[in-house]
This record gives C-alpha cells, sequence and structure tokens, in this order.
C-alpha cells in the first residue's frame, strides 16, 4: 500500500496550547474521578446521557442543520454528508447505543490472569483505565456520543476534536452529555471538547503528553498520518477502508451479490464498505454481467479492467488504473478486477489493502482458509459482508475505532481496548533472594 505523506503542521500559539492544556488537566482531575467510579453509577450516567440527547433531539438537528447547510455550500461529498448528518431516527439510534453500552459487563477490574508463585506471591494483572482518551475526528458528530460513551464506560475522560464540519452539532451534543454527567454526580469534564481552538488545538492535543494517555485518530489518511507522525502521546492508529470482495471460482452468484451489493451500496461513506470488487476468471462470466448491472441500478460507477468491461453489457465501465486499486472512494464508485486465480486476489490485496476489512465469497473451504490464513487485515469476512466490521455488529457495543496496527488494540475498538493493566501482588512479609 502507498504511504501518503501528509502536510507539515503550523506552530500552535500559546494561547491555543494554554487553553487545550487546561482542558487536558481538568480531563484528568475528572479521570481520577471516574477510575473509582462503580458500574452502577457509569450505567446510570449513561442511560441519563442517553435520555438527555433524545430530549435534546430538537436542538440537535437544528445544529446539524446548520453544519449540514456549510458542507453543501462547501462542496462536500454525498457521502461524507451521510456521515455528517442526524435526523430523529439517527439520535434514537445513538442514544440506544448508550443503553446497550450500559448492559455491557465494565471491564474495569477484571482479572486477565493470576497465579501463585511458589514463593507465595499472589499476582493478579487487572484492567484499569487509561485515564485520559483524546479522540480527533471528521464530520462525524455520532463519534462525539460513541466516544463519550465508550470512555465512561471504561472508566476514561474524553477530550475530543470533532473538526469544524461538524462543529454546531458537537457543540449542542457535548454540552447535552455534560449536563447529564453533572445530573448523576459525575463531572462534566469527563468530557470536553477543544474544537473552539480549530486545527492549532488539534495539534496541542497531539503533544499534550503526561496529559494525554492515549490519542485515537479517525478519518481520512491525511488526518491520520499527520496525527501519527507528529503525535508525542501514545497514539492508536485507525485506517482507511480501502476494502475488498473476492468472488472465487466456486462461489455462489446467489449469496455473492447480496454480499457485494451490501457491502458497496448500504452506506457508501463509512470505512468498512467495499472498494474493490475481485472475480475469480472461473466465475466471472456467471457472475459479473448480471453483478454489475445491478451495481449500475444502484448508481454505481464502475471502474474496471478490460476483462471487466468486455463481460459489461451496457453497463459503463471507466478504465481502472492504480489510482483506482489505492482508493478508498467512500462514494458510488467501485474499482472491478478479475483475476486468474485466488493466488493472483491475494496478491493483489496485499498490494492495495489498507489493512482495514477483505472478505471472501467461496464454497471451498480450502480457499476459505487460505484466504484467512494469508491475508493479514484487521478484519476477514467469509461469505458475509465487509459491513459487520463495527463494534455493534461484533456484539462490543458502540467502537471508538477500527485500529489497523498490531499493537495493544487491532480492529474494531471496544472498552476492553479503552483499558490497560496493571499487576497487584500480594505477599506476606516476602524478599527478593
Amino acid at each position: 500500500m502507498t504511504t501518503v505523506e501528509a502536510p507539515r503542521i503550523s506552530p500552535v500559539p500559546d494561547e491555543v496550547r494554554d487553553a487545550v492544556l487546561d482542558i487536558a488537566r481538568r480531563s484528568r482531575v475528572a479521570s481520577r474521578v471516574l477510575a473509582g467510579a462503580t458500574r452502577a453509577t457509569k450505567d446510570a450516567a449513561l442511560l441519563a446521557m442517553a435520555r438527555a440527547l433524545v430530549d435534546a433531539t430538537p436542538q440537535i438537528v437544528a445544529a446539524n442543520a446548520l453544519d449540514l447547510e456549510r458542507g453543501r455550500a462547501a462542496g462536500t461529498s454525498a457521502g461524507l454528508l451521510d456521515r455528517l448528518e442526524l435526523d430523529p431516527g439517527r439520535i434514537a439510534a445513538i442514544a440506544e447505543a448508550l443503553r446497550e453500552l450500559a448492559a455491557l459487563p465494565d471491564p474495569v477490574g477484571e482479572v486477565v490472569r493470576g497465579s501463585t508463585l511458589p514463593n507465595g506471591l499472589q499476582l493478579r494483572q487487572l484492567r484499569v483505565p487509561m485515564g485520559v482518551v483524546g479522540m480527533i475526528y471528521e464530520a462525524r458528530p455520532n463519534v462525539t456520543v460513541d466516544a463519550a460513551g465508550l470512555a465512561l464506560k471504561s472508566g476514561n475522560a474524553a477530550i475530543l476534536r470533532g473538526g469544524s464540519a461538524a462543529a454546531e452539532s458537537n457543540t449542542v451534543i457535548v454540552a447535552v452529555l455534560g449536563a447529564a454527567l453533572e445530573n448523576v454526580g459525575l463531572p462534566a469534564d469527563a468530557v470536553q471538547s477543544i474544537d473552539a481552538h480549530g486545527r492549532a488545538g488539534a495539534v496541542a492535543l497531539m503533544h499534550a503528553r503526561g496529559l494525554v494517555d492515549l490519542l485515537i485518530p479517525r478519518g481520512g489518511a491525511d488526518l491520520i498520518q499527520t496525527v501519527v507522525r507528529e503525535a508525542t502521546v501514545p497514539v492508536v492508529e485507525t485506517g482507511v477502508g480501502n476494502c475488498h470482495v473476492y468472488v472465487d471460482a466456486t462461489a455462489d452468484p446467489a449469496v455473492a451479490l447480496p454480499i457485494l451489493l451490501n457491502s458497496k451500496t448500504q452506506r457508501v461513506g463509512v470505512c468498512n464498505a467495499a472498494e474493490t470488487l475481485l472475480v475469480h476468471v472461473d466465475a466471472a462470466e456467471a457472475f459479473l454481467p448480471s453483478a454489475l448491472a445491478a451495481l449500475h441500478a444502484a448508481g454505481v460507477v464502475v471502474h474496471g479492467d478490460a476483462r471487466t468491461a468486455a463481460l459489461a453489457g451496457e453497463v459503463p465501465v471507466v478504465p481502472a488504473t492504480d489510482v483506482d486499486w489505492a482508493t478508498e472512494y467512500l462514494s458510488l464508485d467501485l474499482a472491478v478486477r478479475v483475476v486468474d486465480s485466488i493466488d493472483a486476489a491475494i496478491e493483489h490485496i496485499r498490494t492495495w489493502t489498507s489493512s482495514h476489512t477483505e472478505a471472501i465469497v467461496t464454497r471451498d473451504l480450502a480457499a476459505s482458509e487460505r484466504f484467512v490464513a494469508e491475508l493479514d487485515s484487521a478484519a476477514i469476512m467469509v461469505n458475509a459482508s465487509t459491513r459487520f466490521t463495527d463494534g455493534g455488529q461484533l456484539g462490543l457495543g458502540a467502537e471508538i475505532g477500527i485500529s489497523t496496527q498490531k499493537m495493544h488494540a487491532r480492529g474494531p475498538m471496544g472498552l476492553a481496548e479503552l483499558t490497560t493493566t496493571k499487576w497487584v501482588v500480594h505477599g506476606q512479609g516476602q524478599i527478593r533472594p
């Protein structure tokens, strides 16, 4: 995969740095309160936050309309506008996700492992909160709620930078969540925003070493690479979603087509939407003509190789280039390629993947096992849509992002991924010889 070189960032004005550091210090104080909070208290707060969001639906929708109006005027793509939009149904779903989060087990205090040594020392490795978790993301006000809820349940304070595209929505949402926290006796500083300080504030957050325990970027390649390169605080790298669907030689077209359409068209502006379709040459003639017609009917623009174009019939095909294989479209566009073998499919994916999610549709057990074993993405789907790479869909509750790195957390990041561990050793006076 080609590495994106993000632009260098500008120095941070002193007044912005001081303001963000003050927010971080208040978050640190709030995190100590949350670390000692019981599950009952945290769950009550989550339920209060859910009620408050539903009650504030008119205000949130009105603020969101301003963000959408500004986005349309700026020429924001349909996929990104879809990410940005909040309506009463989506707000109700976001609130329901908080209720589901309250029903999940509390990870804090879980014994990861334990033993008794020959000298009598009793060991336990316990899950404990990270402390202060920062999030930098773009144009997704639902992430504001997801991040706040996950941080709270795992005993962390959250500092959020949601970007200018969702500034009006996030301002109202953070205020609503803060008031709900105070109503159950928790500090409003447990959820804070630095949006008022713009991009310079985001840079200050990246440099708040000693105050921010974990920083998670979630958005486009430029944003993620800027944070990874510039941050001096610990970062979990989330990745863009250049996701693939491979239709193997033995695939049942009646199974493959719904998986493809769901992966590509169910919601295009999300990281787990498919961006490339690979079809084994032995399945191409039976599958591609109807698949391309269905994609075209759904509004998808096909960017295909010569063999795809030859099977497209009346469906227009834009000649594909390396740019298409590398692109996370986040739109109704799909790159399509006919491959000679599963080896060729695996090699293509290895070359162009962002290591997010890959799917294989096959009736051949050996082929599925090879696909799973030989590809190293965070999630592999066998005869299922790429859209299942999601914390809620996998039973983790809301997610804070999809990690494509290999250290600490990988794939959907739920509650456990927002904790670290602490060793607790009990003795009866033992000393080291």
